[in-house]
């Protein structure tokens, strides 16, 4: 049920990602709108995934999972009869609503039945192919859909998962509860919201305009304002929704930050590596998606047999090791161009997949396993949030990126074209309005060929310089772990006054103490 739990979660992010340019020229919808047709979904997942973590741990875990799945399969109907870019937001916010819930209430499942974290693992590794083949099939099924249909069908698989999902998990699962006295932290819940939110909010209105625009600036200065609150809150707090002494262990700092950090660069890369195969490539939605699918791929492979490494091999190998592999992956896609064929981006994509597999049920499985047994579904809870957080500022930071390092190459390459100095200003004009997207819309006539061909060139510039980033904040996540994580390592056996609970017998996927 939890892998049944994090499909349904993670079914929209790609599957609407990939039927965005339908769903722009069907609504006539403008960039910004069109930008947060996928941000009215990210924005309440990152905000509410340590509330929905804490709701579980007070009212019970089956009651979160069973309002997730009713949320995201309501959003998913909505979505589908919408008729305007606002009930489609509308919908998504509610979808983003249920994923919120979703993400640390599936892993907090695991954490109740399988209390061994060597066991345990296995079954985090099982999620973690579950969640990627819910990424690899939503471009492939987008595709199909809109070959044949209307883009609204895209949204109609997560309708009867989620009521399937309901109907079993109400005769399979028991209810499980977070042991001792939680209560619900309202001051914590509402500032880790009010700065997520306002952050977020921030970057992306910064990337699409200015960062020096006043709304920006405020919203950024709230953020600022609601992270020390929230830190002052959690500290003073009885019942503290994130427990801020769990940042002592070093395995769990570094998995929080390698996911807010890697997750920045490799969700920002797709961003413009779709953007690529649309804008410059003119790829079908599902030529694209089969080409996503070498990224994808390897993970879903891979997810379970790594799972069963977690407590074979250290993660201050695996980790950095994956995350140095991705790397290499991005630096050697700094020279696709045009006419990269299929083959050639492959073998790369593929390499990429191949590092993230070794990070992601890695990255999870200790972060849960890190910290005392009880605050499992907190640590959960708190790795999913930063992670979101991490991938909710990357398209926004690369899109950004992408966007003012083409429109400032463009006349350069204009002119390499040669066209003459009014077509130059008049297409830059447009460019620096409208963004890249709108210099493809124009006629110029017998120039247009030449036209799209700067454009490209441009596009390519931005892209290479995303691309370089990307790897940047891979890198710097590998020397996260590196630093942070430690291997296992031998402890004297307590002297024995009495038995124990099983969770605090069983060693440390880090190892260290696992109570206490």
């Amino acid at each position: 049920m939890a892998c049944v739990g994090v499909f349904v979660a993670y079914l929209p992010v790609t599957t609407v990602s990939a039927g965005l340019p339908a769903i722009q020229r069907a609504l006539d919808a403008s960039t910004s709108q069109l930008s947060w047709v996928s941000d009215a979904f990210v924005l309440p997942m990152a905000a509410l995934i340590l509330t929905a973590g804490v709701f579980g741990e007070v009212h019970g875990r089956k009651k979160v999972l069973q309002a997730g799945l009713a949320l995201s399969g309501l959003g998913a109907l909505v979505a589908l009869c919408a008729q305007n870019v606002q009930v489609l937001w509308a919908g998504q916010a509610l979808a983003g609503l249920g994923s919120a819930a979703l993400l640390p209430t599936t892993l907090a499942l695991i954490s109740h039945a399988v209390p061994d974290p060597r066991e345990r693992g296995k079954f985090i590794g099982l999620w973690a192919t579950a969640l990627t083949a819910a990424l690899a099939l939503g471009p492939v099924v987008a595709g199909v859909i809109l070959d044949h249909a209307d883009w609204r069908w895209i949204f109609l698989l997560p309708v009867p998962a989620s009521l399937a999902a309901m109907a079993c998990a109400a005769r399979l699962l028991t209810d499980s509860r977070a042991p001792g006295s939680r209560r619900l932290d309202w001051p914590g819940q509402l500032t880790a919201a009010l700065a997520i939110t306002a952050l977020v909010y921030g970057i992306i209105e910064g990337g699409a305009g200015s960062f020096t625009d006043a709304g920006v600036m405020t919203a950024l200065s709230v953020a600022a304002v609601g992270a020390v609150a929230f830190v002052l809150v959690e500290r003073g707090g009885p019942s503290p929704m994130l427990d801020l002494t769990l940042f002592r262990s070093p395995a769990f700092t570094a998995t929080t930050l390698i996911a807010m950090i890697s997750f920045l660069g490799l969700i920002g890369f797709f961003f413009v590596l779709s953007l690529y195969f649309g804008m410059v490539q003119q790829l079908s939605t599902l030529d694209a998606a089969w080409r996503l699918l070498m990224v994808s791929m390897m993970p879903l492979v891979l997810g379970a047999p790594v799972g069963k490494l977690v407590h074979r091999v250290s993660p201050r190998l695996l980790i950095p090791g994956g995350l140095l592999v991705a790397t290499a992956a991005l630096l050697s896609l700094t020279d696709i161009g045009a006419d990269t064929s299929f083959g050639s981006l492959a073998w790369r994509l593929a390499l990429l997949g191949l590092g993230m597999a070794f990070v992601i049920t890695p990255m999870t499985a200790t972060a849960v396993s890190s910290v005392p047994f009880h605050q499992a579904g907190m640590a959960a809870a708190a790795n999913n949030a930063f992670r979101q957080v991490g991938g909710a500022l990357g398209p926004a930071i690369l899109g950004a990126l992408l966007s003012t390092r083409a429109v400032h190459a463009l006349p350069g390459h204009l002119t390499g074209a040669g066209l003459s100095g009014p077509t130059v200003r008049q297409v830059t004009s447009v460019a620096e309005s409208g963004g890249i997207g709108a210099v493809g819309g124009l006629d110029l006539g017998a120039d247009t060929p030449r036209v799209l061909g700067a454009l490209s060139e441009a596009f390519l510039d931005g892209l290479h310089l995303c691309l370089v980033v990307s790897a940047a904040l891979t890198l710097l996540a590998a020397a996260v772990g590196a630093l942070l994580l430690r291997g296992p390592r031998r402890t004297a056996r307590p002297v024995a006054t009495g038995p124990r609970p099983a969770a605090a017998q069983a060693p440390s996927l880090t190892g260290g103490p696992t109570a206490g």
